[in-house]
C-alpha cells in the first residue's frame, strides 16, 4: 500500500533545492536585559532532502524553538531561514503564512486536531485554509497508508491516541510539503503506537522522498532517523549518523554533564 504519489507538478513555483531546511547564524531570545534568555545561539545547520533527522538536547538547548522557527511560527531575532531553496525570513506575516502553508507540515504532540470535523476534515483542512483543490481521492489514499482507511467519517474523541497522530500525520503529509516538522510526536503516544508512527515518517522519507525533523527527548525514538542533530545552550553540540538507541543515551548523557559541569 502506497502513502500518496508526489504529482509532478510542484504546489511552488521554486524549482527544489538539495538541502530540504537550512538554517544560518539564527539566533532567538526571550525577554530582555537580566532576564533574557538565549534560546538559539547563531545556529547555522543543513539538512539534505530525502532525510530524516532527529533534534535532541537537554531541557532548555533550544530544539522547540529550533523547530518553531524552523516553521515560521516563530520569528529569529536575526538570521536565515531557508526551506527547499526559498527564504522564509524577511516576509510579511501574510506571505509567510502562504509560505508555511505551501513548504511546511507540522505534527505536534498534541495532535491539534478539530473535535467538530471528521478524520477526512481534518486531514483536508490545510489545503482548504490555503485555498487549494482538495483532491478526495488523493486524501483517502493518504488516509489509507496510515491505516486510517475505514475511520474516514471518525471524529477524534472516537479514536485512540495513535490512530488521532496517526491522523495528524496524514494532514501534514496532504499538501505535499517541501519539509515534515514533528515536535514530539511520540510523547503522548504508548510504545506500540510511538513504534507505528515512527514506521511512518520512516517511509515519508525512505519510501516517498520526503524530508522529516523531529524533535524527541526519546533515544529509542532518535534511533529510527538518519541522524541526529545535538543541541546545547542553543548552540549545534554534535551530529550523530546512523543512531542507535544507546549511543544516543551515552551521547545525551555526556552533555547533561557538560552542561552540569558548566554552571
Amino acid at each position: 500500500m502506497t502513502m500518496f504519489h508526489r504529482t509532478a507538478r510542484r504546489t511552488h513555483d521554486s524549482a527544489p533545492s538539495a538541502e530540504a531546511l537550512r538554517l544560518v547564524k539564527v539566533t532567538k531570545t526571550y525577554g530582555s536585559g537580566d532576564s533574557a534568555v538565549t534560546a538559539l545561539d547563531a545556529v547555522t545547520l543543513s539538512l539534505a532532502r530525502g532525510t530524516f533527522t532527529a533534534v535532541m538536547g537537554p531541557s532548555g538547548s533550544g530544539k522547540s524553538t529550533l523547530l518553531q522557527c524552523a516553521a515560521g511560527l516563530e520569528r529569529p531575532d536575526s538570521g536565515i531561514v531557508m526551506v527547499d531553496g526559498a527564504e522564509m525570513t524577511g516576509t510579511g506575516e501574510a506571505a509567510l503564512t502562504r509560505f508555511r502553508r505551501s513548504r511546511i507540515g507540522f505534527v505536534f504532540q498534541q495532535y491539534n486536531l478539530l473535535d467538530t470535523l471528521t478524520v477526512a476534515q481534518n486531514t483536508v483542512l490545510p489545503l482548504r485554509l490555503a485555498g487549494r483543490r482538495v483532491d478526495r481521492r488523493r486524501a483517502r489514499e493518504v488516509l489509507a497508508a496510515v491505516g486510517l482507511g475505514d475511520r474516514l467519517g471518525h471524529r477524534p474523541d472516537q479514536l485512540s491516541g495513535g490512530q488521532r497522530q496517526r491522523v495528524a500525520i496524514a494532514r501534514a503529509l496532504v499538501t505535499e510539503p517541501s519539509v515534515v516538522l514533528a515536535d514530539e510526536p511520540t510523547g503522548a503516544l504508548d510504545l506500540r503506537s510511538a513504534r507505528e508512527v515512527l514506521v511512518l515518517l520512516q517511509d515519508a522519507v525512505r519510501v516517498h522522498g520526503g524530508t522529516v525533523v523531529m524533535v524527541t527527548h526519546d533515544p529509542v525514538a532518535a534511533s529510527y532517523a538518519d541522524s541526529v542533530v545535538f543541541l546545547a545552550d542553543g548552540r549545534v553540540a554534535g551530529e550523530l549518523r546512523a543512531p542507535r538507541a544507546d549511543t544516543v543515551a551515552e551521547r545525551l548523557a555526556h552533555l547533561g554533564d557538560d552542561m552540569t559541569a558548566g554552571v
